[in-house]
């Protein structure tokens, strides 16, 4: 074993042995920082996740991504170096967050649908946040301001957007005979009918995996439920150790730095705690967004939830990990991809703040007996599983009517 491997297994080591000290010496703390990361992922990650996971191993089995990556290959290809399955990708992770995308991607890897390069650029612009956590969690609960709400949305995902332009200029160039969804056979190619193809793709993926309808919803739960689970268990476990950082104290050094950092870049240094609490975990640092001091502008408040939201907080990066650890596909462009959605969607948020904000002087804690408080706020599961499914389908059908201008101007490079 290299001496660096040696030393890094010694460095793991000593920090777990100091973590299980402080869990000891701050129980109490330890004990309600698990609580917070557990009532999260109940009753926002389980019910926003977990259908759709469900759901996307149900449409892979029946051959449903394969009818439209078909569909959507004219859209995907050119703009994201992508096969057409990645618009699917795209749609069911703006519905329900990270990390559907790396799980989808997991699983399109799998069939064989994508290649290492071309997951690692559907993965790093389909890890987004939901938007009921953006607008439900942040806006209203965070914020008590539901103005906000689509600024943040919109800077959000435009920023995704323009991550996987940036993307696409990764890894070597796509051949000819990768443009095409693999394993097509030459029966679907005598149609030339998109459509056509895209059913006969469907049809014998379907044939391909030749399970039952029981077998398959039970292996789509069982999955599922093996990944919410971990999921959980990562969210309580970031919790702790970001409690158990603020209860030592240790983190003055980065918020020090940090302050420093947004004086010299004209900033307001007291959102620094929102900043540095958001590298761990995001529900931190967007509720240390909302809850800065009164004379920080609303529009940077805003902007340094959009940061944390776009960077997603070392929790939602050990997920990712964990989805894509039986996978050749690497941690390096994901963490790429998340520094610069970090750094584009702060800068979305001034942009577009004159526009879509006009000169409001809102305050950002608004408190009002229409809009909830904090502490009394909790989005319904109906009201997650409403609006998942609203912006899934809408995002599908965006996507497929592009697709279908696309190969309507320019059929011949469709078709390539």
């Amino acid at each position: 074993m290299a001496v660096p491997q040696r030393l890094m297994q010694i460095l793991i080591t000593l920090a777990l042995l100091i973590l299980c000290v402080l869990m000891a010496l701050y129980p109490a703390e330890t004990w309600h920082a698990s609580v917070r990361g557990l009532s999260i992922w109940w009753e926002v990650l389980f019910p926003s996740l977990f259908p759709f996971l469900v759901l996307s191993e149900l449409l892979l089995g029946f051959g449903i991504v394969h009818f439209l990556g078909t569909l959507l290959n004219p859209l995907m290809r050119p703009i994201f170096r992508v096969p057409g399955s990645g618009g699917f990708v795209f749609a069911v992770s703006c519905a329900s967050g990270y990390p559907t995308g790396a799980k989808l991607t997991a699983q399109l890897w799998e069939q064989k649908l994508v290649t290492r390069e071309e997951g690692e650029r559907l993965v790093a612009f389909t890890t987004s946040s939901d938007p009921i956590f953006m607008i439900g969690a942040v806006s209203v609960g965070f914020f008590h301001n539901t103005s906000i709400a689509p600024i943040l949305v919109a800077s959000h995902y435009s920023a995704a957007f323009l991550v996987g332009l940036l993307m696409r200029f990764h890894g070597h160039s796509t051949s000819a005979a990768s443009a095409l969804p693999p394993e097509r056979p030459n029966a679907s190619r005598e149609h030339h009918s998109r459509f056509l193809r895209a059913i006969y793709a469907m049809h014998e993926a379907r044939q391909a995996d030749g399970r039952a309808l029981g077998e398959l919803l039970r292996y789509a739960v069982s999955s599922s439920l093996r990944l919410i689970i971990i999921v959980g268990g990562l969210v309580v476990f970031f919790s702790v150790i970001m409690e158990l950082l603020v209860q030592t104290g240790s983190l003055g050094v980065l918020y020090a730095l940090t302050e420093q950092g947004l004086q010299l870049a004209g900033l307001p240094p007291s959102l620094s705690h929102s900043l540095v609490g958001g590298l761990f975990e995001v529900t931190l640092g967007a509720k240390e967004a909302g809850s800065a001091a009164h004379s920080v502008p609303l529009v940077f408040k805003v902007a340094a939830a959009s940061f944390v939201l776009s960077w997603g907080g070392l929790s939602v990066h050990a997920q990712i990990m964990s989805v894509l650890s039986n996978t050749p596909m690497r941690y390096g462009p994901f963490l790429l991809a998340r520094a610069i959605h970090a750094v584009i969607a702060p800068l979305l948020v001034i942009l577009l703040w004159p526009l879509l904000m006009g000169n409001t002087t809102s305050p950002a804690f608004l408190e009002t007996t229409i809009i909830p408080t904090l502490s009394t706020y909790t989005p319904g599961w109906m009201l997650i599983g409403i609006t998942g499914i609203m912006v899934f389908t809408s995002s599908l059908i965006v996507l497929l009517c592009l697709a279908w201008v696309r190969s309507q101007l320019l059929p011949e490079r469709g078709e390539k």
